[in-house]
């Protein structure tokens, strides 16, 4: 499965936009105030950061059949939870009172050791509240809605060696022995995909100097994001099309 020339060519736009933003964010934090974030986090402060991506996904699906006032990405886009009273997602469709997706997307820039178990929780999280909040009627009539989740992980040494495990008492799973935290990442995405914890998940390895320049490469077909794309028209279409 692979898109177009036209949108391969928005998927490298978006990596690009990625990187510059983080560039210019952290050059411009504190110039103001004379403060600045420590380390990684003058950039991670900024926000913005994956908004290539979050047009892109809405212009496609503009571009192939979905009406725009059904495509929520800046504003009213709170949906409720069930151990929460709301969460704040990036892209949600609804077509007449009907939640037919809602997708977040996250990025990773250094700190694997200490983000990549938040990044774990919060997209197990996420999707175990928005799955019970539909058990519940929170979103009736809405049939069952699409869960989509995009990664965009800095590819980088300390991201792609080895990684320790720790067994005081209990052995791991297999997998995870010797892999690196980018194959962590795969696996997480994997098995959350094939646990129906996310309906497609899109998985993208950059690294800071080639990011600029919009490149970037995908480790597993299954997390394409030519195969999310599908995957996310197909549910919003066929439902339109029912309208």
């Amino acid at each position: 499965m692979s898109l177009s020339s036209r949108w391969e060519a928005r998927v490298h736009e978006a990596v690009q936009h990625f990187w510059q933003t983080r560039e210019a964010q952290s050059g411009r934090q504190g110039k103001k105030s004379g403060a600045r974030d420590a380390g990684l986090r003058t950039a991670v402060t900024g926000g913005k950061q994956l908004d290539g991506f979050v047009e892109l996904v809405r212009d496609y699906l503009e571009e192939t059949g979905v009406n725009k006032p059904s495509i929520y990405c800046e504003r009213t886009i709170e949906l409720p939870g069930w151990y929460r009273a709301e969460k704040q997602w990036d892209l949600l469709v609804v077509v007449e009172g009907c939640l037919i997706a809602a997708i977040e997307f996250k990025s990773q820039v250094g700190s694997f050791g200490n983000n990549f178990n938040n990044r774990t929780e919060e997209a197990l999280g996420s999707a175990t509240d928005l799955w019970a909040a539909y058990r519940e009627g929170a979103f009736a009539p809405s049939q069952r809605p699409w869960l989509g989740y995009v990664m965009i992980l800095e590819e980088t040494e300390q991201s792609l060696r080895p990684v320790g495990v720790s067994e005081p008492h209990f052995k791991v799973f297999e997998e995870f022995r010797g892999a690196s935290y980018a194959r962590r990442y795969e696996i997480l995405l994997t098995k959350l995909v094939r646990d129906r914890h996310y309906d497609s998940v899109a998985l993208l390895l950059s690294s800071r100097l080639e990011g600029v320049n919009g490149i970037y490469r995908e480790p597993s077909t299954e997390l394409s994001f030519a195969g999310f794309l599908s995957a996310l028209l197909g549910r919003a279409l066929s439902f339109v099309k029912k309208e």
